[in-house]
């Protein structure tokens, strides 16, 4: 049985992943200061953020139709589709349409959507169970199940350096955008059960946000054994570092590094990094 995996753009694959041909990206856009990016190959990332600096505006995405889920379905037996978080995006909906047309059209095909309950990184770590387990030959539902109870036992923590986008968008009530920016305050937030982003803590620097989210981390015993992505977004030296105050307190199997895209730009922003294991 063939099988592929439709990810969304806020899925930031790994170079390899973005080499081997199961795996499919159906993009996402975003509108800044007046301009289009359409995350897909030709995106570019100082672009983006160079514009998103100079609105007073927060930017806003567009999810992919289900026309262009449907069309990236074709071609397999089996189709696993992981998207971001269905509380910060439509995307999983256009998918979960898209899946229908597909029952009504090809009902031979199997289709399952993953609501990854994250973004960025905690998406490439779902695609990665995927491919582990239907490359193994596991039937279509005992992947599904499989990966099902793997979203609800992952972890999505991150660290911004500048909270602009949070108060374009509102989600910092007018005294804490006044607080957070005079005194550059670094939030260290994280994703619910659900998908939604929930602050869980402060500092005045950057090292100590990044320290806390890596103490927070240690401090998991679910961690030992498992792969942890970290995806950043314009700051690969920070990357690295993180990566190294991890390996100091964790045991994890493997650490992956990933470059941010256009989705993840716009919420993550210029210095943000994004774990998730």
């Amino acid at each position: 049985m063939s099988f592929k995996i439709v990810v969304d753009s806020c899925c930031d694959l790994t170079p390899a992943m973005l080499k081997d041909p199961v795996f499919v990206k159906v993009p996402l856009t975003i509108r800044s200061n007046g301009s289009i990016f359409v995350d897909d190959e030709t995106f570019d990332q100082a672009d983006l953020l160079w514009s998103m600096r100079q609105s007073e505006d927060a930017p806003s995405t567009a999810c992919p139709s289900p026309q262009a889920y449907l069309d990236a379905y074709q071609g397999a037996d089996d189709v696993y589709v992981v998207t971001l978080s269905a509380l910060l995006s439509g995307s999983h909906n256009s998918a979960e349409q898209a899946r229908m047309l597909m029952e009504e059209d090809r009902p031979e095909v199997n289709v399952h959507v993953f609501n990854s309950c994250s973004a960025a990184s905690g998406e490439v770590l779902v695609a990665l169970a995927i491919q582990r387990l239907a490359s193994a030959g596991m039937p279509f539902k005992r992947v599904v199940t499989e990966v099902e109870q793997f979203i609800s036992q992952m972890q999505t923590l991150f660290v911004l350096e500048s909270l602009e986008n949070l108060r374009k968008n509102g989600r910092l009530t007018k005294l804490q955008a006044v607080i957070t920016g005079a005194l550059k305050i670094k939030l260290f937030m994280g994703a619910t059960p659900e998908g939604e982003i929930c602050k869980l803590g402060q500092a005045l620097t950057i090292k100590q946000a990044l320290s806390k989210m890596v103490d927070k981390v240690a401090a998991d015993a679910s961690h030992v054994g498992r792969t942890l992505a970290i995806c950043h977004c314009n700051c690969l030296e920070r990357a690295f570092q993180v990566k190294s105050m991890i390996e100091a307190k964790c045991k994890f199997a493997h650490i992956l590094i990933t470059e941010a895209g256009g989705i993840t730009s716009v919420y993550a922003n210029d210095g943000g990094i994004v774990i998730a294991y």
